[in-house]
């Protein structure tokens, strides 16, 4: 099964762009991030014409995730529990069938966090400790998973192409890389550094020639439970798409397990 992450940075700016990626490299789930649509104005029309089975999670102007499946998705499950007063669209589950277990995808979108001196930091950390303890729930459960999405941390210096330049980001803050480490710590495994120890990216600012330059950074994650780490046979990101017309600043990342 091809499992892809994707922020595709709005629908309606992207909808040509996500059609053409997903003709051609036909996942079976693909979870979006930063759909920027609320549920009813979703297109969902045209990735059913594709075969997809659509559910959303959206909110007007900004966040939204999707899921999107070739195969049948059950017990869909929208928002990310520990906070009743957190109404950002930013993470919605289901259950699928891979082989003969069931695995639950995530698509998550997670706080930016800057500026840093503001309310947005914390409510980026907090969110995160709630991301660990839903993760620990699931573990607990014996409840295989893949947590895909925008995770909007740079895990290490090297998942960015200038770490001085990043200093003081949000993005790249000791208590941001830590709550991640802390959550890969659960025993989950970071699907591209599983199979690629090289410096590579999944996001490219649109400004100073960022693409151009390749001054990149890696914030797009599958991190996986340990049966499916166990499962996994491929990761790749498609850093191609970057180069399409009217592109996302992200570009897709995908496993085959």
């Amino acid at each position: 099964m091809k499992i892809a992450t994707w922020n595709i940075n709005g629908i309606k700016a992207r909808l040509d762009t996500v059609q053409a990626w997903l003709k051609e490299a036909q996942p079976d789930l693909v979870a979006f991030q930063e759909i920027k649509s609320v549920d009813e104005n979703f297109p969902r029309g045209v990735f059913e014409d594709l075969g997809y089975e659509v559910h959303t999670h959206g909110q007007k102007g900004f966040n939204g995730v999707a899921l999107l499946s070739k195969v049948p998705l059950e017990d869909v499950q929208r928002g990310l529990p520990g906070d009743d007063a957190d109404d950002h669209a930013r993470f919605i589950t289901a259950l699928v069938a891979v082989d003969n277990i069931m695995v639950r995808v995530a698509s998550l979108y997670l706080p930016n966090g800057n500026p840093v001196d503001t309310g947005k930091f914390p409510y980026k950390l907090a969110w995160m400790d709630r991301l660990q303890r839903w993760a620990e729930s699931r573990l607990a459960l014996e409840e295989d998973f893949i947590l895909a999405g925008d995770y909007n941390v740079i895990a290490q210096p090297i998942d960015c192409h200038d770490p001085v330049v990043w200093e003081g980001d949000a993005l790249f803050r000791p208590e941001s890389r830590s709550a991640f480490f802390r959550l890969q710590n659960l025993g989950l495994t970071d699907a591209v550094r599983q199979t690629d120890r090289d410096q590579v990216f999944t996001f490219w600012d649109y400004q100073a020639g960022a693409w151009q330059k390749n001054n990149g950074i890696r914030i797009d994650h599958l991190m996986l439970s340990p049966g499916i780490a166990d499962r996994l046979q491929e990761c790749q990101i498609d850093k191609f798409v970057r180069a399409w017309e009217k592109p996302s600043d992200h570009v897709p990342v995908w496993i085959t397990i």
